[in-house]
């Protein structure tokens, strides 16, 4: 419980020095800092999978949803059906780069990553779908800014690697830590 409150503290300065020095220096932070905050944090604290895994799930789902808002823009219609088939394609190449990596990139982090980008920029590309290579750009880098204070203000509080937390709350261990296990456990029915 302490754990929490320390962290749910921390992150709260991090998000509030954010939104400050975005105001002084004029950095345009405000509109993001929470989603951004909010996300890095929950990456450093699902006990699932290497920090490296769901880091780049979520770099990758990124990646995928910024060409999801490039072929709206390029080649699909900006009308009901343009925006039906740009999601359909974002969340099949998310599922196929958990299915290709053999679940080692969790399925979770990879459409965190899509969330972050279509919620801190939907309403910019909306206004003007034309000017996206402009516009994603700076909504990006806002948006990975903010998410990375809110995964190192997480990390501060809570270990980096999670597995242990994951398998005492009953999530899937690593594979590496699974192999081991089941190892020990056969080493210990050999002694018997």
């Amino acid at each position: 419980m302490r754990a929490n409150l320390l962290s749910g503290l921390l992150l709260s300065c991090a998000a509030v020095l954010v939104v400050w020095s975005s105001a002084a220096l004029d950095l345009d932070l405000e509109s993001v800092a929470l989603l951004g905050a909010a996300l890095g944090a929950v990456v450093a604290l699902v006990p699932d999978r290497s920090t490296a895994s769901r880091l780049a799930g979520f770099g990758a789902g990124f990646v995928i949803a910024w060409i999801g808002y490039a072929a709206r823009a390029l080649l699909l219609p900006d009308s009901s059906s343009g925006r039906a088939v740009a999601v359909f394609l974002v969340v099949m190449a998310c599922a196929t780069v958990a299915a290709v990596a053999q679940e080692r990139i969790p399925l979770w982090s990879l459409l965190l990553g899509t969330a972050a980008l279509a919620g801190g920029y939907e309403l910019t590309y909306a206004e003007s779908p034309s000017q996206m290579l402009d516009t994603s750009v700076s909504a990006a880098t806002t948006l990975l800014f903010t998410t990375g204070v809110g995964f190192l203000a997480a990390c501060i509080i809570r270990p980096i690697d999670g597995s242990a937390r994951g398998r005492s709350a009953g999530l899937r261990p690593e594979p590496s830590a699974g192999r081991a296990t089941a190892r020990l456990d056969e080493m210990m029915e050999a002694g018997r």
